[in-house]
């Protein structure tokens, strides 16, 4: 297969879940290995302001025209010769901003850069901002642009986290013999100080190198033109796989397990990518492989080159990767992105009617925050057009084949339809479509009781968990679907890229509604999302927490479901639907975990401010799941940007919760200026499709063509709402703090013309993030120097903008709950 690209290009010129097997309350906990790292491009740049206006362009322009001719102007010159590039199918117009978000993918001799974007954000024929990841260096792209002797960039980035690891080991010991105190190997002092470098390092970098038996094993075998990408599919499994005796199998006996793969290559009829191979028996994987060629840019002594590698789509039962892996021997991993994403273990203590929902309602985070009671189907005709419980048969996957032909919707009474499927996953495992969900006949009453009673052991705590599956789904379902319809009035549509399995004819990919698994047998004391690309179900599994007895089930603290499906939305809105590399590892991935927590924290605030822990209730820690809760208080919550380089805050949960801080700092001071909005869902749509603007707007106003411009929602929690998500269209690929941080004000400027520029940039400079902020020595797991910066632009330093930060509310006090293995009187 190499060999014949090569001939045609001479010719053409890296949280965890967690696994039970009879859980208890005592039992060891297993974190479910993931992998995620890759190539930091020196080159990459994200430009906000000013907008960039194109010559010979006017206000009423096609956009994708504009796109075109400033890319030609920015890449002149700068790239190879054959270098060309494709508009992404997943570019589109946000309607509700008038900005169209367009997706360029670079080509070098016809062969796809993965890690070559350039975003573009435009509106009325000027460019807002722009990101840009091109290959740059003109020279020859073929296969000898890389070194001959290309170092292992897997390597060197786990002997810098060695080093990292041996270096935070010996300032410890050293601080330790300095105050007298008796130091001995894995003392827990020692030990506290290096935080989830030694599981990185654990999961990362087991099999760095490939054994020479993998190298070999083609002698064994007939070569054909997939035997080196079934090497390189082998060699990344090694490392992928959590199964360590199955992992020392393939690299001592590689050819029993080369010999058993299967490989079809399926060409393209049109377009002249090239052709994608898909590859089974693949060991420890559920689904077979999806594997293609391509370049990836990677940095060696500041120069990027070119590498060519096989790009896998690997689906594993906790793991959904996406790997590149050199096309050739010894086969270096160099980049990977694990789609799935959890929450973080805490440390346990020892149709004929609208639906009605016995729940605890949308805003009541928690069963400590409120009571069950009974809710109606939210019908919105622009997020739901046919309510929850309706599904086109032609998108009905439960249905066999020669059902699906018939036209029309199937109501449901069970919880299944468009935007969610809801069940039990007791069991654990991939299967879904028979999994058991209740049905509440044809009058549409979810009513389950919810009152689990204190067991003496551990096999009865299951056992009366499961006694109240039909509650846990239905309240699974009911978030799950709030969710999709308050995040589908904020902007993530079918075009952006959100999870239905009918679209109703408005763009994007479909057949992708949520799969949400209650009570997922996987693991415990957790919760996962995995975001393939558009137009793939995400995934959403949802975990018993051991911590309290009876047992806790994630299913009912909304929060988690928040933060568990946001994962979706910040991956489909970040670089484009059908690219879910985009937040991987490093600030962009921890940024991945800290927009959860935002999102979560927000929607369950009110106008009486409280600090707020995240996942308090179901790890029964008051403290909850992250090192601090979420306040304005600095004694409370000291986070800053420079906060990033201590010990513990390499992992990308640790660098969620400094971002998702200083968004709520941020936040604070929008709600301080603009006011608090008592809900967070817009107005539904009037009968002709106008949407009010009631209290929640502020009155239209027109540009000066008399055309409408965008809704801007008048409060501070509702406008900082809607900035974080029209920023995360707005940021590129792989973005950093700063990149977000601008896309953010970027977005204001779109929305409101700029009149929160200083407020945002003194909320985000009160945490160390202002505009001289730095980081030095970046590494792919968070690792680097960086420094604060709490000054503003010089143009809010004067009479015109605010010069000090917001004062912060006082936090209400919230009533002691009373101590015991049970903190919270269990409610019907």
């Amino acid at each position: 297969m190499r060999r014949l690209l090569v001939a045609s290009l001479l010719a053409a010129g890296l949280a965890g879940a967690f696994a039970h097997s009879t859980p208890g309350e005592h039992q060891e906990i297993r974190r479910r290995k993931t992998i995620g790292f890759g190539p930091t491009n020196p080159h990459a740049v994200y430009r906000s302001s000013p907008s960039v206006v194109i010559n010979n362009f006017g206000r009423n322009e096609d956009p994708y025209d504009v796109a075109r001719a400033f890319i030609q102007e920015l890449t002149a010159g700068r790239v190879p010769a054959d270098s060309t590039y494709k508009i992404r199918q997943d570019s589109y117009t946000d309607s509700r901003t008038g900005v169209t978000h367009i997706y360029a993918r670079q080509y070098v001799a016809g062969v796809e850069v993965l890690n070559g974007d350039i975003n573009l954000n435009v509106r009325d024929g000027a460019i807002i901002s722009y990101g840009d990841s091109f290959f740059k260096e003109p020279k020859d792209a073929s296969l000898q642009a890389a070194p001959p002797t290309l170092p292992s960039l897997h390597s060197e980035y786990c002997q810098q986290l060695s080093d990292e690891i041996q270096s935070r080991r010996d300032k410890q010991r050293q601080l330790l013999f300095a105050q007298g105190n008796q130091v001995v190997m894995g003392s827990k002092h020692v030990e506290d100080n290096l935080g989830d470098l030694p599981t990185i390092h654990k999961w990362n970098c087991d099999y760095v190198q490939a054994p020479s038996s993998l190298m070999s094993a083609a002698d064994d075998l007939d070569f054909s033109e997939e035997t080196e990408a079934g090497q390189a599919l082998l060699r990344f499994m090694m490392s992928a796989t959590s199964n360590p005796e199955l992992a020392d199998d393939m690299a001592q006996n590689p050819s029993k397990y080369l010999e058993k793969l299967s490989f079809t290559v399926e060409h393209n009829i049109l377009g002249d990518d090239l052709p994608t191979v898909t590859i089974r028996n693949v060991p420890d994987t559920v689904n077979p492989v999806k594997a293609r060629m391509a370049f990836i840019q990677a940095p060696v002594d500041g120069t990027n080159y070119l590498n060519f590698v096989w790009k896998f789509e690997v689906e594993m039962e906790h793991n959904w990767y996406e790997s590149a892996v050199t096309a050739y021997p010894p086969f270096n991993i160099i980049s990977v992105v694990d789609w799935a994403s959890d929450s973080p273990l805490p440390v346990p203590n020892e149709p004929e009617s609208s639906a009605v929902y016995q729940v605890y309602p949308w805003g009541v985070n928690d069963p400590d925050c409120g009571e069950r009671s009974e809710v109606e189907e939210n019908f919105d005709d622009l997020s739901s057009p046919i309510g929850w419980h309706s599904i086109p048969y032609a998108h009905d996957p439960s249905l066999p084949s020669e059902l699906r032909k018939q036209k029309g919707y199937r109501n449901t009474t069970d919880t299944w339809g468009n935007n969610v499927f809801a069940h039990e996953n007791w069991e654990g495992r991939n299967n879904w479509i028979e999994n058991f969900r209740p049905s509440a006949g044809r009058k549409m009453r979810f009513r389950y009781p919810y009152r689990p009673q204190r067991t003496d052991n551990s096999q009865d705590a299951m056992i009366e968990a499961k006694k109240h599956i039909n509650a846990t789904i239905t309240q699974l379902f009911y978030t799950g679907n709030m969710i999709h319809d308050i995040y589908y009035r904020y902007g993530f549509d079918e075009v952006a890229g959100n999870f239905q399995a009918y679209n109703f004819g408005r763009g994007g990919q479909e057949d992708d509604a949520v799969i949400m698994n209650a009570q997922d047998g996987s693991g415990f004391n957790n919760a996962n999302f995995m975001t393939p690309p558009d137009g793939q179900n995400g995934r959403c599994r949802m975990y018993l927490w051991n911590t309290a007895n009876p047992y806790r089930d994630g299913d009912l603290e909304a929060g988690i479901v928040i933060h568990e499906y946001s994962h979706g939305l910040s991956t489909r809105l970040t670089g484009g639907p059908a690219n879910s590399g985009c937040l991987g590892w490093g600030e962009s991935g921890g940024m991945g975990e800290g927009w959860g927590d935002f999102l979560a924290t927000t929607i369950r605030s009110n106008s009486n401010y409280s600090d707020y822990p995240m996942g308090a209730w179901a790890a029964n820690k008051e403290s909850g799941i992250r090192n601090f809760p979420y306040s304005t208080n600095l004694t409370i919550n000291p986070s800053t940007y420079k906060t990033l380089d201590k010990p513990g805050y390499w992992g990308v949960h640790a660098i969620g919760e400094v971002w998702a801080q200083i968004l709520w700092i941020v936040s604070q001071g929008a709600i301080a200026k603009h006011g608090f909005s008592d809900t967070l869902y817009p107005p539904k749509p009037e009968a002709n499709g106008r949407i009010p603007e009631g209290d929640f707007y502020r009155p239209v106003e027109h540009d000066a063509n008399g055309k409408e411009k965008p809704l801007v929602p008048k409060h501070g929690n509702t406008l900082m709402f809607q900035l974080v998500l029209n920023g995360m269209k707005m940021q590129p690929c792989r973005p950093s703090f700063f990149d977000a941080r601008d896309a953010i004000i970027a977005a204001d400027q779109a929305l409101t013309g700029g009149e929160n520029y200083c407020d945002l940039w003194t909320g985000f400079a009160s945490r160390g993030l202002g505009p001289d902020a730095r980081v030095d020595g970046r590494t792919p797991w968070g690792g680097g120097v960086r420094t604060n910066d709490y000054s503003v632009p010089s143009t809010c330093r004067g009479d015109d903008g605010p010069q000090k930060p917001i004062p912060a509310p006082t936090p209400t006090p919230k009533p002691t709950p009373p101590d015991d293995d049970d903190d919270f009187p269990w409610r019907r």
